[in-house]
């Protein structure tokens, strides 16, 4: 494990709870299968079937996404996309196509200069697709621009200053063809750690902040929300996590509550609840390096006669 300085980007802010929320979690059929030559080439197929579960096929549907993963149901929907990703240096290269013939291409520049990454995307056939981005981390900052390659962009900017006891951000983003903000958020993030890390950070419990709260203001302040992430145990990557939002416009607070256990160095749970008595489930298991199978499911507490939502997700590498 490596103790990373400064605050990180705009997108950081958060995340954490937000992974412990959200991650993993989904009610379809997912397959991925990643490979890897020689010269360095991944070419990665996602594959990905959505359809209702019930629980009298559940056996049938486990054996089927097993055996025909890339197969389809008839008046369902099948979805999949082909990704490879070349390396040449500090140079990555991405090109994704999927089922609608869009082909999207990300080419990253790491360290031009120091602390500094380089991005270019654009979607084909989209002519408007275009954008470049820089990024720039330092100890006590996180920088990021980006601008679209059209006559006239919508250029985004997101800072982050702090150090390892807090954070604050914002994220403008401002279109000249219109001459209007189209989007101004703002974060900010504490840090609590245990008394003796700041002096000796390379203590394993110290890599891990105790207790970490953001707040965030979003859609030019008609939302509000407010996280909070509590590392109980790091040995088993036990921790605790919760995330309130408040919308102005239809006054209606959603409150989420989670947790996540490593039963051991290869198996994980995690399950969440939130006010409108929806509540999930999931176990990870890495049965090999790097290939996960995932089981979730969610179920509505206020409507239990209502068949549960069953996912399933299988990323196989070599």
């Amino acid at each position: 494990m490596v103790f990373v300085k400064g605050p990180g980007l705009y997108s950081d802010i958060g995340k954490r709870a937000r992974d412990l929320l959200y991650k993993d979690y989904q009610g379809d059929q997912k397959f991925t299968l990643t490979t890897y030559t020689s010269n360095g080439v991944i070419v990665r197929e996602t594959f990905k079937l959505l359809f209702k579960v019930y629980k009298r096929n559940l056996l049938s549907w486990l054996t089927r996404t097993a055996i025909t993963s890339s197969g389809t149901k008839k008046g369902e929907l099948f979805l999949a996309d082909v990704n490879t990703q070349l390396k040449n240096k500090n140079i990555t290269t991405d090109v994704k196509v999927d089922t609608n013939s869009n082909v999207y291409t990300t080419i990253t520049v790491d360290e031009p200069a120091p602390g500094v990454k380089a991005i270019f995307s654009f979607v084909a056939p989209d002519q408007k697709s275009g954008k470049v981005e820089l990024q720039y981390l330092h100890e006590y900052a996180g920088i990021s621009t980006s601008l679209g390659l059209t006559a006239k962009p919508i250029v985004n900017f997101s800072g982050v200053a702090g150090n390892h006891k807090a954070a604050f951000g914002t994220d403008i983003s401002f279109d000249t063809a219109t001459g209007n903000f189209t989007k101004m958020q703002c974060r900010s993030q504490f840090y609590h750690y245990r008394p003796n890390c700041i002096f000796d950070p390379s203590e394993l419990f110290c890599l891990f902040p105790l207790l970490m709260a953001s707040f965030n203001r979003n859609d030019k302040g008609q939302t509000v929300t407010a996280s909070y992430f509590h590392t109980i145990s790091p040995l088993t990557n036990t921790a605790v996590g919760a995330e309130l939002t408040h919308s102005f416009s239809s006054n209606e607070n959603t409150l989420t509550i989670g947790t996540q256990h490593s039963l051991d160095p290869l198996t994980s749970v995690k399950a969440r609840v939130n006010n409108y008595g929806r509540a999930s489930a999931l176990i990870q298991h890495e049965w090999r390096p790097k290939s996960l199978i995932t089981i979730s499911g969610e179920v509505d507490t206020r409507a239990i006669e209502k068949s549960a939502k069953i996912g399933l997700a299988v990323a196989l590498k070599p």
